[in-house]
């Protein structure tokens, strides 16, 4: 009883640190409207802004003051610095997730998870440094931001498998880690907060630097060197048990060698007997084989994968949400100031309750995942090993539903309530109304912890699990291309509408609605298998 006992705790550790790895460090940068405030008061960028009455000495400290204010809130030419920054961020976000997910399908945990933490080691180095009266080194900002959003979405994608390890709630466990990482662009809140208590901005982002130490510790001690499989085959060790386990596995090949030669020779085999009473029988760790009569190709191959109606749906369904995303929270610094007038004290409380909210993601995240799960432990078809053909034909002529169609068609409420929420959040953000911006806040935090929640539990759900890092890197790549329409948009309003977004507001409103063909369809496909399975029946 002790090793299940042993087993569970393990579990549970993992997924504690996993869950708090996710909410305090991975999604960080998409807390840039608290950032952008700290940086702002640092002076970041500030060379830009040349007041057009210039300064001299005839001036009183009043007018510098007011001067300086002026220039504080109404510098467009630093406002599209900070927006660079943010667009190139967010894209490296995306677009870098498809080699990282090529790098974590061939290599395993351990390699992906300390490329990770390099990029977010230096990425908070560079910010920490950038903190000087140079103001050449405020351009660091631009590699730092990448990194840090790279590093962070690495540690999301290594986390994600730990909802193999907890069965029939794995779309619950992947959807609330989706939520953390979602919650921790709080981090840049905290940042803000402790910055106006005087605590430096250097020191802030050196002290994340050190934490790179317990996320080494966790690669190697609670995460498993390659994968955590799913199903999840029993005795399966990972982490620090692995090594211990691996002994006992090579002890087991060796005596089993042994017997086999023995056999060869025509001798007694009473020595298996020995092995089976001493209880050296195989476990299931990360460095033995998972399922040994299992088919050599058990699903369909990548580019099947990719070129599927599913994963093209699914693209545009991530797309038009996320940039409608991005741009707002790119924008969101610029957006309070035309509205509150550029009252810094107003920009201030909106850009706190916009942060604040965002700790809800991790609490939003899970309904989605529940939603996903409400189908699990009902009776489903022996699909476990599905082979390429069934696959390729859908999962047709089954005498009762499969546990995937299941999942599948478990996902449509969760795609179709996403895409409702992010039409309802759209037109809040196109209203120029101050004390609605509230709401917005809330309706932004639910549909994004939907939204990437939905986006890695439908990848799992609908494609082969061998294909899963490479197929959620490459959606997220090309979203991230997509998303880099948030720039022109920016310049747009910048530029040829003076300030004013509504029209911009209105397209990207238009565009979400888009989205609702995704769920459409997935739910045509479920309703289609089922009248074939119906017919089937009667036909038999």
């Amino acid at each position: 009883m002790q090793e299940p006992q042993n087993k569970s705790v393990r579990h549970w550790l993992t997924f504690a640190t996993g869950l708090v790895e996710c909410l305090c460090f991975a999604g960080a940068v998409f807390g840039w409207a608290s950032l952008v405030f700290v940086l702002k008061e640092e002076r970041y960028f500030s060379s830009l802004c040349v007041n057009a009455t210039g300064l001299n000495g005839t001036q009183t400290l009043g007018e510098f003051y007011l001067l300086w204010i002026e220039s504080f809130i109404y510098c467009s030419a630093q406002d599209e610095q900070f927006s660079l920054v943010f667009t190139i961020a967010s894209f490296m976000n995306n677009f870098l997730t498809l080699p990282n997910g090529f790098l974590f399908d061939r290599f395993g945990t351990t390699v992906a998870r300390l490329y990770g933490i390099f990029l977010y080691t230096m990425g908070t180095l560079m910010v920490g440094f950038s903190s000087s009266p140079l103001s050449a080194l405020a351009y660091l900002l631009f590699p730092a931001l990448s990194f840090l959003a790279v590093g962070g979405i690495l540690f999301l994608m290594t986390n994600m498998q730990v909802g193999n390890l907890f069965g029939s709630r794995r779309s619950t466990i992947i959807t609330l880690y989706n939520g953390a990482f979602d919650s921790s662009s709080a981090l840049f809140l905290v940042i803000k907060l402790l910055h106006e208590s005087g605590v430096s901005l250097r020191a802030a982002f050196l002290f994340l630097s050190a934490c790179s130490v317990v996320h080494v510790l966790r690669t190697f001690f609670l995460l498993p060197r390659n994968f955590i499989p799913y199903p999840l085959p029993d005795r399966y060790t990972y982490g620090i048990s692995y090594f211990k386990e691996f002994m006992k596995t090579r002890v087991f090949f060796s005596n089993l060698s042994h017997i086999l030669r023995r056999v060869s020779c025509g001798k007694s085999v009473t020595a298996s007997a020995e092995v089976a009473a001493n209880g050296d029988v195989l476990p299931a760790t990360e460095g033995t084989p998972l399922k040994r009569d299992a088919p050599v190709n058990q699903g369909p191959a990548f580019n099947k994968c990719l070129l599927s109606r599913f994963f093209m749906w699914h693209l545009l369904w991530l797309s038009v949400m996320q940039l409608r995303h991005y741009l707002f929270i790119g924008t969101l610094n610029p957006m309070l100031q035309r509205l509150t007038g550029g009252e810094p004290l107003l920009v201030s409380r909106y850009t706190n309750a916009f942060a604040i909210t965002q700790l809800c993601g991790v609490l939003c995240a899970p309904w989605n995942g529940l939603i996903m799960d409400r189908h699990k432990g009902k009776p489903r078809a022996e699909d476990e090993n599905m082979s390429a053909t069934t696959f390729s034909k859908n999962l047709k002529i089954k005498s009762w539903e499969t546990e995937q169609e299941a999942d599948l068609r478990a996902t449509v409420l969760s795609l179709f309530l996403t895409a409702l929420q992010c039409v309802l959040f759209s037109l809040c953000a196109s209203t120029p109304y101050l004390p609605l911006q509230y709401f917005t806040f809330i309706l932004q935090v639910l549909n994004r912890s939907f939204l990437y929640g939905g986006n890695a539990a439908f990848i799992s759900v609908a494609f082969p699990s061998c294909h899963f890092g490479k197929l959620y890197g490459l959606v997220m790549a090309l979203s991230a291309v997509f998303s880099l329409l948030q720039y022109p948009c920016f310049a747009l309003v910048k530029g040829p509408l003076g300030g004013d977004p509504l029209y911009v507001n209105v397209g990207l409103t238009l565009l979400s609605v888009v989205a609702f063909i995704h769920p459409v369809y997935v739910y045509m496909h479920c309703r289609n298998l089922a009248s074939e399975r119906a017919r089937s029946k009667a036909s038999s």
